[in-house]
């Protein structure tokens, strides 16, 4: 693939020919990289491609996919050019993989959220089937200015912690809100917990997954 990120990937276990398969495309936090989220669907491995995108700038212990203007405002120059990158990423993935095309997620955690949730806007419901977004929100310049594709009844998982003191709970709970405007399918949990994600909510997560997938 001709793509400016690094990246892993995982096949389903046995791949029969002419069938077509979910996939999922992972997009870390800021300082992490491409090894940290696969473990979060691991469960899922069998039946799905499992795609995990590297932030392209260095970010001590790890990347990044963008940097912060101000809090909670991100460069907008780079993020613009990074969201139009992981939509390309995602259309030619889907050309030179066996992907279903009516069964394509994106799970984002912290910064990968952000992106989770406004490629949910860009790439609307015709591209995608579903988004995860732990711990994120959406920046405002993409509820004001981005062109906005349909998300009518496409599902939405949001968990944000109620004791996260990296990004706001009450960012997820507009996030929630935001997406119900536009007539979402939000499924929204607030946990008792700070800015990671426990055990129970990668099970919410597993259960998200296999509740919209036919692939099952």
């Amino acid at each position: 693939m001709k793509s400016p990120f690094t990246f892993i990937y995982s096949a389903p276990t046995t791949i029969v020919e002419g069938k077509k398969y979910p996939a999922i495309f992972l997009l870390h936090g800021m300082g992490s990289n491409e090894e940290d989220l696969p473990q979060l669907v691991q469960e899922l491995k069998e039946n799905y491609f499992i795609f995990s995108l590297q932030g392209p700038i260095l970010q001590e212990p790890g990347y990044a996919f963008y940097h912060d203007k101000e809090f909670g405002i991100p460069d907008r120059h780079v993020f613009d050019q990074v969201v139009i990158h992981i939509a390309k990423f995602i259309e030619e993935a889907a050309t030179e993989f066996p992907l279903n095309l009516k069964e394509l997620y994106i799970l984002g955690f912290s910064q990968g959220a952000v992106l989770a949730n406004s490629l949910a806007f860009v790439m609307g419901n015709q591209k995608l089937a579903g988004v995860v977004a732990l711990s994120g929100y959406i920046p405002d310049f993409v509820k004001t200015d981005y062109k906005k594709q349909s998300v009518e009844s496409l599902p939405i998982y949001i968990a944000h912690g109620t004791m996260d003191y990296v990004l706001p709970y009450q960012w997820g709970e507009e996030s929630k809100g935001f997406f119900l405007s536009y007539d979402a399918e939000v499924t929204f949990k607030g946990f008792e917990d700070g800015h990671g994600v426990p055990p129970y909510i990668q099970e919410e997560v597993i259960q998200f997954f296999k509740k919209n997938s036919s692939n099952q």
